[in-house]
Order: C-alpha cells, then structure tokens, then sequence
C-alpha cells in the first residue's frame, strides 16, 4: 500500500474543514485535506446562505464553499479527493486509510466529517431538496416568513424547530407519527399552547407536493388511513441527524448517539494529536457558523500540539 507521511491531515471539507484548513495552512502546517464524500459537506445542498457573517446580501451554499476551498487552497493546502475508509490511532503516527489503498501517517489529525440529516425516503423529498424541503429551520425558515410550512418530527429538536418556524410563519402543521411525542414534557407544552401550530397525530407524510417547488404535503393518518392535502410552501424534517463518525468510533470517545467527544473548551479528543470540529462533535448547534469556529480551534489545538511534540 501506498504511503506518505505528514504534520496535519484534515478529514472532510464544509465550513469547519477549511476554516481548519485555512488556519493550519497559515501557520506552516502544510496540511493535505480530503473532501470526503460530500465536497463542501451540507451546504452543498443548500441555495441560500443568508446567516453567514460577511455576506449582507445572502450567498448561494455551493459558492461558499468553493470560496472557502479557494481560500485553503490560496494559503498551501493540497484539498484531494478522496474518503478516509479506515483508521488506526493505536499508536503514533496516526494511521489513515484512504479509498482502501493508500494510508496516510499523520503527526495530527483533524476530523471535520460532519454529520448527515436523516430523511424520510421519499422521491418527492429527495427532488424538492433546497426548493422548499429543508432539515434546518434555523437556516430556512426565514424564507418562508408569513407563510405556511410543516415540519416531521417528534422529538426535543422537532418541538424547538416548530416553536422557532411559528415565530416566522402564518401557520406550522407538525407531523407526528403517533399519538404522543418523544419531546420532553416542557417541549411538547410550548408547541401544544402555541396557536399557529396545528399537530396532526398519527400521520406520517405521503407525498411532497409541487413539481418545481413545495406546493403542499399529502398527509396519510395511520389509525383512519384518511389522506388530506395540506397547503405548504416549506417543509422542514426534524428527525435527527446521524454523525458520520463510525470509521473513529473504535479509538475516539463518543456519546450514544456516535457524537464524537472533545475536552469542553477545546476540539482535543481522547487520542492525543486527534481533534475534531464541525456537525461532527456538535449535536447542539449545527451551524456553518459554529463549525467554522470550532475549525479554527482544531487548527490552533494541532498547531500547539506539533509545537510542544517537537519542545519534548
């Protein structure tokens, strides 16, 4: 197999990767970056970007991202295609495997893998993804000011993206597929006191409506079997993300739900020259914003680290 060995190596690509990229570079760490599966990650799939800072009249998600990748790519970071398939951090350097067929010996490593929204399934879903369907009201909901949307879901983060979509729109139909929520009880209050949310219990989404963008949602009672067409402009799916963390999970800590862990106030790891930043480490947040910022920090913890390595 094929090998090459380097100070800094960064795993995946949206905000949190090249603002890491950007800072490692910078600093002299000649840092080699592979895209992963989804250049640009997420906001790839988004067309406006309105909550970035720096951008007063918006930006489209695509063109961000090759911005940011420009920028990287400005200041010395060789940006690859490729997808780390497996790792071992048993022992130093750290070990990773890329496309199966080449590894990788690293001094740092700094994960930026970020996490992947997870959908319903559905072919009208998939074809109305960034035209009307969403899995961030935080990021699109302000497109639908005044309007009526509705939003799958029914946990903590379905209640809160219902209760932030209602500050903004006309009316929020909340889809829930049984008879209760799994929310917590302060979170199932809020949007059952909230009068422009209407919870459809027992019901899951049949059909996205609308050939060039969301026109309404089709909604199938699973008790009655009764279809009804609901008119929406927005449809939001709050039902969870997935960290895609598993390749480290065997070395690096993480909590149930594959989040990987960090020191509170750092991106360091358990692995001593492993950081991680991005969706990957944040099930709170989820922000281009904050995933740049914690990108910043894995590039400065790395750098420190290289330094105090090379002092002892």
């Amino acid at each position: 197999m094929e090998s090459e060995n380097i100070k800094c190596l960064i795993i995946g690509s949206g905000p949190a990767g090249y603002t890491a990229a950007i800072y490692a570079a910078r600093a002299g760490l000649k840092p080699i970056m592979y895209q992963g599966l989804q250049p640009g990650g997420q906001l790839t799939i988004t067309n406006d970007v309105e909550n970035f800072p720096g951008y007063p009249d918006g930006i489209n998600g695509p063109q961000m991202m090759e911005d940011l990748r420009k920028q990287a790519e400005r200041f010395g970071t060789d940006v690859r295609y490729g997808i780390a398939t497996d790792v071992d951090f048993s022992s130093k350097p750290l070990k990773v495997t890329i496309d199966e067929n080449k590894e990788i010996e690293a001094h740092t490593v700094i994960i930026a893998t970020g996490a992947s929204a997870k959908w319903l399934g559905l072919e009208s879903e998939s074809r109305l993804n960034g035209s009307g369907v969403s899995a961030c009201a935080v990021c699109d909901g302000f497109f639908y000011r005044g309007q009526e949307v509705a939003i799958v879901g029914a946990g903590d983060t379905a209640c809160e993206e219902a209760s932030y979509l209602a500050n903004l729109c006309s009316k929020v139909y909340m889809i829930v597929r049984r008879g209760e929520m799994k929310a917590s009880q302060i979170m199932q209050n809020r949007v059952m006191k909230n009068p422009k949310i209407e919870i459809l219990w027992n019901s899951v989404t049949d059909e996205v409506l609308g050939e060039f963008a969301v026109e309404g949602v089709r909604v199938k009672n699973i008790v009655t079997g009764e279809l009804k067409e609901v008119p929406v402009k927005g449809f939001f799916v709050a039902i969870g993300h997935e960290p895609n963390s598993k390749i480290f999970q065997k070395y690096v800590n993480h909590d149930e739900q594959g989040y990987l862990k960090t020191i509170p106030g750092t991106t360091k790891t358990n692995v001593d020259g492993v950081f991680a930043c991005g969706d990957v480490q944040d099930n709170v947040y989820r922000q281009a914003v904050t995933a740049a910022g914690t990108g910043c920090m894995a590039a400065l913890d790395a750098e420190r680290y290289l330094v105090d390595e090379e002092l002892h």
